[in-house]
């Protein structure tokens, strides 16, 4: 299964990388043909080669447990890449706040300084999505970038729209985040082909939306269609809320498919980054909805 995010299903965690497979075919003629009666020989494409035991937990149908010496990603690695991540993220943002103000007299250079850093960020983000190995340079690049414009967004929202506005965008992306571990965790929530199909399509059919409104915005100015201001704005931040906990299950799925078919340790920097980029959406979703109920006031 290939992950919406393009960190992921790029290269780490998909079917079709070279660390993991899931009921993959051996190739005809290959080394799978040395296999037969054979418990511990291993089919071509197997990332545990290297493992005499792995194909016997294959057939049993648990997934096989990498060798702790080979390098392999753990949560750990995982956890502390993602901490990194969000650490120099949160950083850079209370920073912004800080030294960015947007009082009347600041609000144009502090905002020109947010939407600059967010075009830097995104960039970054697009040449890492397309590299095949993760650079935590550029992550973490990405991330401080990512944090200034968080800081000034979040501090115009705070200061002049909606007081306690970035506080409570926090409170709601950590209690999303929680809610889907815990559901993914529990097994409520099935993460298979269908789930999939179903979140890119309505993912793809949200940012057209978006896009089409921004483009009636810019030169036909106003609100657009109105997708972002209204009653129908709550409606499409909600929606936004919603797409970003979807985003957060396939996530979990990815991390662990990546965990249990022994992806190698440098993959844990694109688990962190996807995961960043996943609660950076719902954080901004939740502080675009924030914005919008306390202008209807």
């Amino acid at each position: 299964m290939r992950s919406r995010n393009p960190v992921f299903s790029r290269r780490g965690f998909s079917r079709d990388n070279g660390y993991a497979g899931f009921n993959a075919a051996p190739q005809a003629g290959g080394p799978a043909v040395a296999t037969q009666g054979n418990p511990y020989a291993q089919p071509a494409g197997n990332p545990y080669a290297q493992n005499p035991y792995a194909q016997q937990d294959l057939q049993y149908g648990t997934p096989p447990q990498a060798p702790a010496t080979t390098g392999r990603m753990t949560m750990d690695d995982v956890v502390i890449r993602t901490g990194s991540t969000l650490g120099v993220l949160v950083v850079t943002a209370a920073l912004a706040w800080a030294l960015l103000p947007v009082d009347d007299a600041n609000i144009g250079r502090s905002y020109g300084i947010g939407i600059g850093a967010a075009l830097i960020g995104m960039v970054l983000a697009l040449v890492q999505s397309f590299k095949r190995k993760a650079s935590p340079a550029l992550i973490l690049s990405y991330a401080a970038f990512e944090g200034v414009f968080l800081g000034v967004v979040s501090s115009v929202v705070d200061n002049r729209i909606a007081d306690g506005a970035a506080m409570q965008a926090v409170i709601g992306t950590m209690a999303v985040f929680a809610g889907v571990l815990i559901a993914y965790k529990a097994g409520w929530i099935r993460v298979n082909r269908r789930f999939y199909g179903f979140v890119m399509a309505a993912a793809l059919g949200f940012v057209f939306l978006m896009m089409v409104n921004l483009l009636f915005a810019v030169f036909g100015g106003g609100d657009g269609l109105g997708f972002r201001s209204g009653a129908l704005g709550v409606v499409f931040g909600i929606v936004g809320v919603i797409l970003g906990a979807c985003f957060l299950a396939l996530d979990f799925k990815q991390v662990e498919d990546g965990l249990a078919y022994g992806a190698p340790r440098e993959e844990a920097w694109l688990a962190a980054f996807g995961l960043t980029l996943t609660l950076v959406w719902i954080y901004l979703e939740f502080l675009r909805l924030i914005a919008i109920l306390n202008s209807n006031d």
